[in-house]
């Protein structure tokens, strides 16, 4: 059987995910078999060659790639068609890496089909990554387990006040990475960003925007066990920007792995400290599985949790280097953690008919 790396999907970070899935694919390929299966923007699936680059996926599916489908159930799996001459194909997977960043590969739709499938794969399980993605929930857990955050609230477009002052940042709730935020001066313009900005059309959430707060970022991973990476602080491309955006996380040729950064970061007494006890805090409490990255906002004096990243760009390949860990090694634990730690196997267990039986008539019910 083989291993099979998923990536892509209908995502704004669709690009970032095949920039992550192509480096996983071409790491497994040198050791044994190893399947690419691309997400198109579509929502179709396709076995795509492990030597496929990057610009082949300009213009949608590369050229020479099969159509698959994702089968639910007892003999579910992904399917290669037949056709007039040939049966159809169940494509023998033993695990699924996914490098599925943003939209429904990170917000558990992708996981529970996974898991109705019976397909064991790596990274968060369906409701970890649901709490991951929910940046209103992740942030009422944080609280919960007595971390500290900035205050963040709901933005509708019923919002009169609010508990904090401007200026504000604005963030989908559902985003996954830095698209679509915005930085706002007062409380009318943000409620006018409610219309014009696309990303919030699924929910936003509303906090200081603090510019004297920078990035601050570590990652971890849960298998064999609970190992955290050296901390990083991310830096910006472009002087006075007011956000670590889009182009300085990704935009260099290697997505995650070549954005510019302080590595280990050089952090006030403590800090160090506060963050890698709260990363391991925060495995149990957002239900971390795989490599996750979590993102702090600090400055000299304070710290906060500002949020997790379930499915990491380039799977945070870069900041294992305390101890140093290669690419082959993350991939071959995050193999063996969906080997061994399935995420979920459904169960009928106490479906014993005893309602049904009781039940008696059910047009007696609507009566």
């Amino acid at each position: 059987m083989a291993l099979g790396v998923l990536f892509g999907g209908p995502s704004p970070e669709h690009d970032i995910s095949i920039l992550t899935g192509l480096q996983a694919l071409r790491e497994l390929s040198r050791t044994g078999d190893a399947l690419g299966l691309y997400w198109s923007k579509a929502g179709t699936f396709h076995l795509v060659s492990s030597g496929v680059e990057a610009e082949s996926f300009l213009e949608g599916v590369p050229a020479g790639s099969t159509e698959v489908t994702l089968r639910l159930g007892a003999d579910g799996g992904f399917v290669q068609p037949g056709g007039r001459l040939q049966k159809e194909r169940r494509l023998e997977i033993e695990a699924l890496v996914l490098a599925t960043h943003g939209g429904p590969g990170e917000d558990g739709s992708l996981q529970g089909a996974l898991d109705l499938a019976g397909i064991s794969y790596s990274g968060p399980s369906a409701a970890g990554a649901a709490i991951g993605m929910d940046k209103w929930t992740f942030a009422q857990l944080v609280t919960a387990a007595g971390l500290p955050s900035l205050p963040r609230a709901l933005l509708v477009p019923e919002t009169t006040e609010l508990a904090f002052a401007g200026p504000y940042i604005l963030k989908p709730r559902f985003g996954g990475s830095s698209i679509g935020i915005d930085v706002v001066a007062d409380l009318d313009t943000a409620k006018a960003r409610l219309v014009t900005n696309a990303h919030l059309s699924r929910g936003c959430v509303i906090e200081p925007y603090r510019e004297d707060l920078s990035d601050v970022q570590i990652a971890l991973r849960t298998y064999p066990e609970v190992e955290l990476s050296a901390i990083e602080r991310p830096l910006r491309r472009t002087s006075g920007a007011e956000i670590l955006n889009y182009q300085d996380k990704y935009v260099g040729g290697e997505g995650m792995v070549s954005a510019p950064r302080e590595l280990p970061a050089l952090l006030p007494e403590g800090q160090g400290e506060f963050v890698r006890a709260a990363a391991r805090t925060l495995v149990s409490v957002a239900l971390v599985r795989g490599v996750a990255r979590i993102d702090f906002l600090a400055n000299d004096h304070e710290i906060y949790v500002n949020e997790i990243n379930t499915i990491p760009g380039s799977l945070s390949k870069h900041l294992f280097v305390e101890p140093l860990r290669s690419f082959a090694e993350l991939l071959a634990d995050l193999v063996g953690e969906a080997r061994t730690s399935p995420t979920h196997r459904y169960s009928a267990a106490g479906a014993d008919g005893l309602v049904l039986r009781s039940a008696g008539s059910i047009a007696a019910k609507l009566a």
